[in-house]
């Protein structure tokens, strides 16, 4: 649940007993996502009306002044973020942000912006479908044509960083190709074109596409044609089925799941279940959770910036607002990622935002999560358009309660989890009172400490860990 999604509130633990347990509610999220309701978290794409905006009024309006486009993309990260907090479809929502980070098209970019959320769209579509099918719509995207140069790529001139991109990031992996494989790749998708600066159309131009004899590692083709898409199509499946392409996409996938160093043995097994069903996700995601890897790894990944201001909020439980103006928490909560080291898609390079912790393990993200957690412990900032629990709601105004249960009820309630003895240590440490100390509303920590204590259990590494 915590690996699998961005934290555990009261909905979603909810969600997992109706199911009937972790198990079977992962497995639901796999196959049908759909069955739970998430009206809530499709409400807020209303809030920014930029995000469905045709690629042609993104350009015109850029171009008049009335909204750039890195206002729109600050858009879509504020969407993502808060989407992610409401949504009840964590495993679908998490496995769209894996694959926008492994078939990267950052959302800084002066001509691809324009087409940046409906590639997004695409990525959700597919996100637990097959892998050739994503991979084949995904290369061909207008997004994609235009940040990697394919847009414009013709038989006169072909652009090779797609081509290349292609082999190196999204199938093969590094060193697994050659520059004659790079050419031939460039070559297979000429003829995509995109209508830059004007219409923003995408379309297929077979006069720009290179004719004649490919051959990319044991891919072969005629190529005789001068529609080129059958061709387009025909390698990239080639390329989706490779086993070499299934090293490199399960690899990925244990890594971001299990940990930095995945065991070769693992990779190997989700490469062979990838290859045996067809490139099927669903499948190799149902392997690696039931692997003795995965279950012997808890607690030992790291959020990233972007997961760990997600968690933040479910945690506190707080409840965001439309944003009715700048400093509306739904669009404060971009700065609150950006603070912490990355706002959603934002890695500027074409090999995406990274899923190894060591990225994210440092003294500045440290103590940027512990400055994100105590304002938002104290509910200080963001202050407008949201609503913060108060002492009220773990303090009974009947009788006091003692510090050390106090402690555990908040783990109980923040994290889902009994609190250890070393959180009761840390907490104890943190406020100033003793485990036995008794705690009731005309105390100090009530009136006036307990931030102190919520930041120390979202400090923690039960919350800053899954």
């Amino acid at each position: 649940m915590t690996r699998f999604g961005y934290g555990i509130d009261a909905t979603l633990a909810r969600d997992v007993r109706r199911a009937g347990g972790a198990p079977a509610w992962f497995e639901q999220q796999l196959t049908s996502p759909g069955s739970f309701p998430d009206g809530a978290a499709d409400a807020v794409r209303r809030w920014w009306p930029d995000l469905d905006r045709r690629a042609s009024d993104l350009w015109q309006r850029q171009v008049q002044e009335v909204r750039g486009g890195w206002q729109v993309m600050e858009d879509y990260g504020r969407w993502l973020l808060v989407r992610r907090i409401r949504t009840r479809r964590p495993v679908l929502e998490k496995m769209t942000e894996f694959w926008e980070a492994m078939l990267h098209v950052p959302v800084s970019g002066d001509a691809h912006f324009t087409w940046r959320v409906d590639y997004g769209d695409t990525v959700r579509r597919h996100a637990l479908g097959r892998f050739d099918e994503l991979l084949t719509a995904t290369t061909t995207h207008p997004a994609m044509l235009i940040f990697l140069s394919a847009a414009t790529s013709t038989k006169r001139a072909p652009n090779e960083n797609l081509g290349r991109e292609l082999l190196e990031l999204h199938t093969l992996g590094a060193g697994n190709y050659d520059e004659d494989d790079v050419k031939a790749s460039a070559r297979i998708l000429t003829g995509h074109h995109v209508d830059l600066w004007e219409s923003w159309k995408a379309s297929y131009v077979k006069e720009d596409h290179a004719t004649g004899k490919v051959r990319v590692k044991g891919f072969t083709h005629t190529n005789r044609k001068a529609d080129g898409r059958e061709v387009t199509r025909e390698y990239l499946r080639y390329l989706a089925h490779h086993p070499l392409t299934a090293q490199h996409v399960c690899e990925r996938l244990a890594t971001k799941f299990v940990r930095d160093d995945p065991p070769r043995s693992l990779v190997k097994r989700l490469a062979k279940v990838y290859l045996k069903n067809d490139t099927a996700i669903v499948p190799v995601l149902r392997a690696l959770a039931a692997s003795k890897e995965f279950r012997s790894s808890a607690g030992d990944k790291l959020r990233d910036p972007g997961e760990d201001v997600v968690a933040t909020y479910r945690a506190l439980g707080v409840e965001v607002g439309r944003p009715s103006r700048n400093d509306s928490a739904s669009n404060a909560i971009l700065w609150q990622a950006s603070r912490l080291g990355l706002t959603p898609h934002a890695w500027p390079r074409p090999d995406g935002t990274p899923v190894t912790d060591r990225v994210w393990a440092s003294p500045s993200r440290a103590l940027g999560s512990m400055d994100l957690h105590y304002s938002m412990a104290g509910g200080w900032w963001p202050s407008e358009g949201i609503r913060y629990r108060t002492p009220r709601a773990w303090v009974s105004s009947k009788k006091p309660v003692r510090f050390e249960d106090l402690v555990d009820a908040v783990s109980r309630d923040l994290l889902h989890r009994p609190a250890s003895k070393r959180l009761v240590q840390t907490a104890t440490i943190a406020t100033g009172c003793k485990a036995r100390e008794k705690i009731d509303r005309d105390h100090a920590l009530y009136q006036w400490g307990f931030p102190r204590l919520l930041a120390a259990v979202l400090d923690s590494p039960d919350h800053l860990a899954c």
